[in-house]
């Protein structure tokens, strides 16, 4: 309960709110992009601040460690049950955005911890980056191999129901790479926290008013955007089938138990296994929706971008978070 009356998750309700009225309240682009470069900024230095406080432990390695075992694990888990009941195309589109991850809500969750003086790993950031891609790369994987058995059939369904003789060529496995790792969002998330890293407390005192004082007002303005751009994908919820509406819902609380247990087998601080789960029942709706539009045409947009951000997106925004963080505590001794 506490969390629903956090101002930024009540900005993010109220967005939801006027969204849903048909307000003309909107957010433009331009100052939107602004917001999230600052988010990403903000947070990599936050991360770099403390983890040149700490050092690189065998904590740091073994959480990073965990974090890609995940982002291999879950799309592959994911893949497995969504091909029963979906054409293999859609199936793995749906697999890598859930096997994928939310910054905003992994920087939502950072400000929750630090509300609630919970201490965490600043390198928890590098996880967030390093949890993008192994999804976005399997996803394209999978749809290569589809696309040549159907090629060989002679047939290439696309994702409206039409059928070409001629279906798109399978991407280089090398591309994708390049697209996921040179990523501009990344790219300022690892730089801004090597610049942390390097420039240690001093650096901190420096930009406290710029990643410190102003962090928890631009999360709110960004989280009422966030709140509009909910209400408007809303719609493309109406159709999709209950068993995949289910999924949304109950697949991040199966990826966060994942995390849990790998986070207690390992030994993880109970902080960084909070943030762990986050990043666990996360899904994309920013990175993997954009490179799946070109990389796996013949699955269908609304299927995949509606359900993240439609409807996972704020059910951890809003339950998720807290529900997390309670479960750790109940499991992990402090």
């Amino acid at each position: 309960m506490h969390n629903l009356l956090d101002p930024a998750i009540l900005f993010f309700v109220f967005g939801v709110l006027a969204g849903t009225l048909k307000s003309n309240l909107e957010i433009p682009p331009p100052i939107a992009r602004f917001l999230s470069l600052y988010l990403l900024m903000a947070l990599g230095l936050k991360g770099g601040f403390a983890l040149a406080h700490s050092g690189l432990t065998t904590s740091v390695v073994t959480s990073l460690l965990a974090a890609v075992s995940l982002a291999i694990l879950i799309p592959i888990l994911g893949y497995q049950i969504l091909k029963r009941f979906l054409p293999g195309f859609d199936a793995a589109a749906v697999a890598a955005t859930y096997g994928s991850v939310s910054a905003v809500t992994f920087v939502t969750a950072v400000q929750f911890l630090e509300q609630q003086h919970i201490a965490y790993g600043g390198h928890m950031a590098a996880a967030l980056a390093l949890m993008e891609s192994p999804a976005i790369i399997l996803a394209v994987v999978l749809a290569n191999t589809l696309r040549q058995r159907q090629t060989a059939g002679g047939l290439q369904v696309l994702g409206d129901g039409t059928a070409s003789l001629n279906g798109p060529p399978g991407l280089r496995l090398g591309k994708v790479l390049h697209e996921s790792f040179t990523d501009g969002a990344q790219l300022l998330l690892l730089g801004a926290m090597v610049v942390g890293l390097l420039s240690g407390d001093a650096g901190k005192t420096a930009m406290q008013p710029f990643s410190g004082d102003l962090f928890k007002g631009m999360l709110a303005f960004f989280l009422l955007d966030m709140g509009l751009m909910t209400a408007r994908n809303l719609p493309q919820l109406k159709g999709i089938s209950p068993l995949l509406l289910a999924y949304a819902v109950v697949a991040p609380l199966v990826h966060a138990g994942l995390a849990l247990g790998l986070g207690v087998l390992l030994g993880l601080p109970l902080g960084d296994v909070i943030l762990l789960m986050v990043l666990s029942a996360s899904a994309s709706y920013i990175a993997v929706p954009a490179v799946l539009r070109y990389a796996i045409p013949e699955a269908r947009p609304p299927l995949y971008f509606g359900l993240s951000l439609g409807l996972t997106f704020p059910l951890n925004i809003i339950l998720g978070i807290p529900l997390y963080s309670a479960v750790a505590h109940v499991v992990i001794s402090p």
